[in-house]
């Protein structure tokens, strides 16, 4: 591994941190600010958007390859059991819940789906918190319907339910 990280091929589905599910479409060598480098070239599975990181900064961004079984359905059983700790000051529960989703692992989106569902529970969500709630969603989604070979739209209903669509569509 020897500084360059996880190493992934093209194919490879793999999590870019609060970006989500990516497939590596190539590997390929690029000049980037002046400097040779090999790069990934990912594309988004949930807005079809290109990325492309260098290989050696791989590790650092955080790119992972998909969780294990195990995590996906334990990360399910967690939001089902709705266990979450909030800050009361929104503006620090912004920040830690920003720094959740950064991680880009199950545990921390589903703490923040958690914490977001309670607050939704007792107010209306800012646009903002509304915002990072659908993109946690999303997040969670997509993984888990990779991870357990189902639709999104069938792991996006079963995320629903287990919040027991405590956050209404207030724009919709």
């Amino acid at each position: 591994m020897k500084g360059e990280g996880v190493q992934f091929k093209v194919g490879d589905k793999v999590v870019y941190p609060s970006q989500g599910l990516s497939t590596v479409e190539s590997i390929s060598n690029e000049v980037l600010a002046g400097t040779k480098m090999k790069c990934y070239h990912l594309r988004l599975v949930s807005s079809e958007s290109k990325v492309m990181v260098p290989i050696t900064n791989s590790e650092r961004v955080g790119l992972r390859p998909l969780a294990e079984k195990k995590l996906a359905r334990r990360a399910m059983r967690r939001l089902k059991s709705s266990e979450s700790d909030n800050a009361e000051d929104w503006k620090d529960r912004y920040r830690a819940n920003l720094e959740r989703i950064k991680t880009g692992e199950l545990d921390e989106i589903v703490d923040v789906l958690l914490c977001l569902a309670e607050v939704a529970g007792r107010k209306t969500l800012s646009f903002r918190e509304r915002k990072m709630y659908d993109h946690a969603r999303q997040l969670l989604v997509f993984e888990v319907a990779e991870v357990e070979g189902q639709t999104p739209e069938k792991v996006e209903q079963r995320v629903e339910d287990a919040l027991g669509n405590v956050v209404k569509q207030d724009d919709e």
